[in-house]
């Protein structure tokens, strides 16, 4: 799907240049929409009794219209020669530079879990922690760098079991082996909400409505708990080390980590199930 995207974007961006650069191109694209609609004419009945003359004299023209584009490679070649790389290349360098993790419905054939995170997901189920007051999702530092925070769903009874005894397998983590104390931010997210998010600009999503794996109950943004305030901004050297380790510690149980996305999300993990993402 991304080639032919990519494929459709070279075209047109071709066709644009063409048509601004060349007048002698826009007559001749000119043409070809009267010689177009001449033959819709035709074929509907209204050159019934000139249909041959009609025909020949469409092939004629086209003929004539491939000669005049030759020339006009002849004598822009140059404009040719550096407008084409121009357009190519940036479009190779996305397709060879794209990652998995730009496609929203993209999905893992396999996930790496630690042999001894394997065992303890099959042991005992993790209890969520208690819920934290609400006013610590309203302050204006939380609302400058989550904008909407207060309204998001912390219900620990909305995620996938699976993925909730996996993040909350992280949190255990988190507290004995590194001593930070994980919050959960936002886990289930609504389809209007997400829409909601996406109008904001990309700087908080890019996805819509059934494109994030917040709508499936498989994804969740953490951030840290500390002299009870939340710490979410990764310009907090102690949150930007925590968020490393979060980082590893998601990636050891088997959930994608954004920190590794092109737009980072440090906060976010996620797991992705096969046949669960809409198409």
């Amino acid at each position: 799907m991304l080639i032919f995207i990519a494929l459709l974007y070279f075209c047109l961006a071709c066709t644009l240049i063409w048509l601004v650069l060349f007048p002698a191109a826009r007559a001749s694209a000119l043409q070809l929409l009267v010689a177009l609609q001449r033959r819709l004419l035709w074929r509907a009945g209204a050159w019934q009794h000139a249909g041959t003359a009609a025909v020949g004299a469409g092939w004629s023209g086209t003929r004539l219209r491939l000669r005049g584009w030759r020339g006009l490679l002849r004598r822009y070649w140059a404009f040719c020669a550096i407008g084409v790389p121009l357009i190519l290349i940036p479009t190779l360098l996305a397709m060879l530079m794209r990652k998995p993790d730009m496609l929203p419905g993209y999905e893992p054939v396999d996930t790496v879990v630690d042999a001894q995170v394997a065992a303890l997901l099959k042991g005992e189920q993790l209890v969520p922690p208690a819920a934290l007051p609400p006013l610590a999702f309203s302050t204006r530092e939380v609302e400058l760098v989550r904008p909407m925070l207060v309204n998001a769903s912390r219900n620990w009874g909305l995620l996938h079991p699976d993925f909730s005894q996996r993040l909350l397998l992280i949190f255990k983590i988190m507290k004995e082996k590194h001593g930070y104390e994980m919050a959960l931010l936002e886990g289930y997210r609504s389809p209007a909400r997400q829409d909601a998010l996406a109008q904001m600009g990309s700087a908080v999503t890019n996805a819509r409505a059934f494109q994030s794996w917040h709508q499936y109950g498989l994804a969740a943004d953490c951030a840290f708990w500390r002299d009870g305030k939340l710490v979410i901004s990764e310009k907090d050297p102690w949150a930007m080390r925590g968020y490393q380790l979060y980082g590893e510690a998601a990636e050891s149980v088997g959930l994608t980590w954004g920190g590794r996305w092109t737009m980072m999300d440090f906060g976010h993990s996620e797991l992705r199930l096969r046949g669960v993402m809409r198409r």
